[in-house]
């Protein structure tokens, strides 16, 4: 069992290869893996699965643009999903963690499949929980882009409280009002800490609606995937499943009796399925 180290904490300057500074927290030593947070979440997000893996693995947290201690470019364009995509790729290449276990939520998950798609050097494993390809046709993704445009105003205009309790209301999250008030009560207070011009400007670059659809190129993924689902989530243990159909090497896990954040819903149970599957 590798030694536990002391969280630390940095900022990765900018160089030329990105003029966006990522900030990036490790803990632990051993093989590079990388979590990817969802929107609304910065690398806090991931501290009950953090502990448990950083036992085994040099665990890599970043916050995306828009989210936590990374800033927003003035530019929604300049944080498109294949832009950020390079980014990580650079910034892992930067930290000597390639290849690294790569391992997303939602948006997050969005992203990891496009840096194993865009940059499959980067990538040794591939986990990706609640996670899509994206949407199938352009008449779905401008539809979603009017959506996402409306909400990212909304945001801008009511601010980050009246957004975020909106957000909570969500039947997505609907399984998390059995967590533990003082869980619940964190993820809430990290919400709370990104700021309206951040989220807005992350749904304008990296929304559903403005990345392209990965779904024909699943077939041509390199790298050992594994798909993790909340047998809760119909919506998305459904997407997980079509996306096994397009490429029948993934692996697929439902966990039972979690929603749309296993992760958070059920931390060890979690950790178990992502640590058996890499030992493979």
């Amino acid at each position: 069992m590798a030694i536990h180290n002391p969280q630390m904490s940095s900022t990765i300057e900018t160089s030329p290869a990105t003029d966006i500074s990522y900030h990036v927290t490790e803990t632990g030593v051993g093989d590079p893996l990388v979590l990817l947070h969802g929107f609304t979440g910065s690398s806090e997000s991931w501290a009950d699965v953090t502990d448990r893996l950083s036992h085994r693995f040099r665990v890599i947290r970043i916050d995306l643009p828009g989210h936590g201690r990374t800033p927003a470019p003035p530019d929604p364009a300049r944080c498109t999903l294949q832009l950020v995509a390079s980014d990580i790729a650079a910034r892992l290449r930067d930290l000597g963690s390639t290849p690294a276990h790569l391992v997303g939520y939602s948006m997050g998950a969005r992203l990891a499949l496009g840096i194993a798609l865009l940059h499959p050097y980067a990538v040794r494993t591939l986990i990706l929980e609640s996670g899509s390809p994206g949407l199938a046709t352009e008449a779905e993704r401008a539809a979603r882009r009017v959506l996402d445009e409306a909400l990212a105003t909304r945001i801008e205009q009511e601010g980050i409280v009246a957004f975020v309790e909106e957000w909570e209301r969500l039947p997505l999250w609907e399984s998390q009002q059995r967590l533990p008030e003082a869980v619940r009560q964190r993820l809430h207070a990290q919400r709370l800490r990104n700021t309206p011009s951040g989220l807005a400007t992350s749904l304008r670059g990296m929304g559903t609606g403005a990345q392209p659809s990965f779904w024909d190129d699943l077939p041509r993924l390199s790298v050992p995937t594994l798909l993790i689902t909340g047998a809760l989530d119909a919506k998305f243990t459904e997407i997980a499943r079509a996306m096994q159909a397009r490429c029948p090497t993934m692996i697929h896990c439902v966990i039972a009796d979690a929603g749309h954040v296993p992760h958070l819903e059920c931390p060890a149970e979690f950790v178990k399925r992502v640590v058996e599957f890499i030992d493979r």
